[in-house]
């Protein structure tokens, strides 16, 4: 029987870790297929406060664990297959183990959604992202190419206007999904240039370990054209790591843990944090923080049953 139990370990699961560590709880963080979240996918990281000159991602991470570790939480590989939250104690599956918990801290994260190009995989951190705020600011003075029509490709578009000579939005369509307001935002921008009925069908070039340019097919044509550019923002959105949560917890339309008062969910015991619960902000400082909400939360649930 464990008295705290994270999903996760990426910042939010580390913090929530840290703190429940230092609270005397004995937590487990199981670290999941994706161990380290999406830090462990960047190099420099340069707005995590503490480090003037910047970190690199899974360093970040690797210090965060012994930390945590430092404080007596616990570590177990594996992923997790079942949840059951429909009573208490909770029951999760492990890789086939089964573990009780009197509380839960989901810090599943959430996974940017991809092009599915070997290339696109092999440049991850080396000229393609899925952040503008986390990486915009190493595109300055460069041009740069973001692919979707959405308010998350609309948004990373206005945000590399800051640094980038010229941003070409890269959409399938001849019009974009975007709100009205962020529409009339992107066109009125000057360095944007729309770049319509197209899609990426190749990043170029893995064997430099650089992006110099992406070939682009037109949707309705056919043909196959070389677009140079220095960098490549996939702004096509994120999916929440909730399915093993549906019908258990409450969630938004597309799958975000709705938390009210602090980290809780609709269930007691149960509480989120970081990006499994944010689509808004999605930055390592913001899931920290959330995680220390959880992990207090949590602290202060098994108090008041005691």
């Amino acid at each position: 029987m464990r008295n705290v139990v994270i999903i996760g370990s990426g910042p939010a699961g580390l913090t929530a870790a840290l703190y429940a560590g230092r609270a005397n709880l004995a937590p487990l963080l199981i670290r999941g297929l994706e161990a380290g979240g999406q830090l462990t996918l960047t190099t420099l990281v340069e707005n995590f406060p503490g480090f003037p000159k910047g970190v690199q991602g899974p360093e970040l991470i690797e210090l965060m664990q012994k930390q945590a570790a430092e404080f007596g939480a616990e570590f177990l590989e594996g992923n997790v297959t079942r949840v059951d939250l429909s009573r208490r104690p909770f029951v999760l599956e492990v890789s086939g183990q089964r573990l009780e918990t009197r509380t839960l801290v989901i810090a599943s994260g959430a996974s940017a959604k991809m092009l599915g190009l070997e290339s696109e995989r092999k440049l991850l951190g080396h000229g393609v992202s899925t952040c503008a705020t986390c990486d915009g600011y190493f595109f300055r003075n460069k041009e740069v190419a973001v692919v979707g029509g959405g308010d998350t490709a609309a948004e990373e578009a206005l945000f590399l206007t800051r640094y980038a000579t010229q941003v070409n939005l890269i959409h399938r369509r001849d019009q974009l999904r975007a709100s009205k307001i962020m529409q009339d935002r992107l066109l009125r921008n000057e360095k944007i240039k729309p770049v319509w009925n197209s899609v990426v069908a190749d990043i170029l070039d893995p064997a430099k370990g650089e992006v110099s340019a992406v070939k682009l097919k037109n949707t309705k044509t056919g043909e196959e054209t070389l677009k140079g550019c220095d960098g490549v923002f996939i702004g096509i959105g994120h999916s929440p790591n909730t399915s093993l949560f549906r019908g258990q917890l409450e969630m938004n339309d597309v799958g975000y843990i709705l938390t009210r008062e602090g980290a809780k969910t609709s269930v007691p015991g149960v509480f989120a944090a970081g990006d499994v619960q944010d689509p808004v902000y999605r930055q390592a400082i913001t899931a920290a923080g959330s995680g220390c909400m959880a992990a207090i939360d949590a602290e202060r649930f098994l108090e008041a049953e005691h």
